[in-house]
């Protein structure tokens, strides 16, 4: 039986009873050419060279599962098969995994990681613009508490921004009210403007962010939109770390993700598992009973993973279809199940007797 054998110089089929090299195919003596090649055999891809070898060969072992469409993959040890026995250096070995390791960092990334960045950026800026809003409102809630109650948000601090003094708020906002906060000096006003122009700064780069991401997120992955919408589908595959992932991960993987604390307090304490992670954002599994809510979790996530495949091998657009059968499938579920199950009774420990003392199950006391 011949089995083929890639090493980083050369592709050997070799009589795997005798270790005898039958034929060979060498790496050329250019370390850029063979980091190429090195490059190819890293992300899957068959060499020409090992597809010349096994033609016309209807018995041949690989010695790695990346050539499996060529033979069986099988345990093979070829270590006695070494580089300087064909003229390869170890000098020449450094100069082609230095030209190696500048070709994969070099290689342009899946725009779905950029996704993930965005993301975890977007996750950044929230909670950065949470604090500083917190910290807006308790400075400047000394000088003018009742603009709380006028104005939220963004407003709030554009309007901090803009005037500083409450004057100037009041004149915009055409009110006429006595403020009970205290007066600031000029050097403090300038000081909560710089915060509050800052929080808007940060507002308006949540804005885009959450814009970039929602275009992304369409352009990549289509079919899980048609079922989530964008927001959504970016948080499991920020989640996951990547479509490529999200892909491959199983339906109840899936279904669970973001729910990772609570997967774990289930198997610290025995306390009930999780039933949804983050899709539990989807408006039919959020509204849904709570008995109905593992059912519809189960079937959307099964759904969202084929349009995940589906997206991330480019198949043709389904999402559509995807999402017209997920809703079948919840109306299915509520009709069949439209009342909560009854609660499984606790079986009696025993009673007690008149005078308040246990008597177990009931029997009379001994005497």
């Amino acid at each position: 039986m011949a089995i083929l054998v890639t090493k980083w110089f050369g592709v050997f089929l070799v009589d795997d009873k005798s270790n005898r090299i039958m034929d060979k195919r060498l790496m050329p003596m250019d370390a850029v050419t063979t980091a190429e090649k090195l490059a190819e055999i890293q992300k899957g891809g068959i060499l020409p060279e090992e597809k010349e070898l096994a033609e016309g060969r209807s018995k041949l072992s690989v010695g790695d599962r990346r050539q499996s469409e060529l033979g069986k993959p099988e345990m093979y040890d070829s270590s006695f098969i070494q580089p300087k026995d064909f003229g390869y250096t170890d000098e020449f070995m450094h100069e082609v995994m230095l030209n190696l390791g500048k070709l994969r960092t070099s290689e342009p990334i899946a725009r779905d990681k950029n996704l993930v960045q965005a993301i975890r950026y977007l996750d950044d800026l929230i909670e950065v613009s949470n604090l500083l809003n917190e910290r807006l409102h308790e400075w400047y809630g000394m000088h003018f508490p009742e603009l709380a109650d006028l104005a939220k948000d963004e407003k709030y601090a554009l309007l901090i921004a803009k005037h500083g003094d409450r004057e100037g708020i009041l004149e915009e906002l055409n009110l006429d009210i006595q403020s009970m906060g205290s007066d600031f000096d000029p050097e403090d006003i300038r000081a909560v403007q710089n915060l509050g122009d800052t929080l808007c700064r940060i507002y308006e780069d949540r804005q885009d962010t959450e814009e970039y991401i929602t275009e992304l997120v369409e352009q990549l992955c289509p079919n899980m939109c048609a079922i989530l919408g964008g927001p959504l589908s970016a948080r499991l595959i920020s989640l996951s770390g990547g479509l490529e992932r999200l892909a491959s991960l199983p339906s109840s993987t899936l279904q669970l993700l973001g729910a990772e604390k609570a997967m774990f307090r289930h198997l610290r304490s025995g306390k009930n598992p999780p039933k949804h992670g983050v899709i539990y954002q989807y408006p039919d599994l959020r509204k849904a009973p709570y008995w109905q809510r593992g059912n519809i979790a189960r079937a959307l996530a099964g759904k969202v993973l084929i349009a995940a495949k589906v997206d991330q091998y480019h198949g043709e657009f389904c999402g559509d279809r995807l999402n017209e059968e997920i809703k079948a499938r919840i109306a299915d579920i509520k009709r069949r199940y439209p009342d909560p199950p009854k609660k499984k009774e606790k079986p009696s420990k025993g009673r007690r007797n008149g005078k308040g003392k246990f008597r177990p199950n009931g029997n009379k006391p001994r005497h």
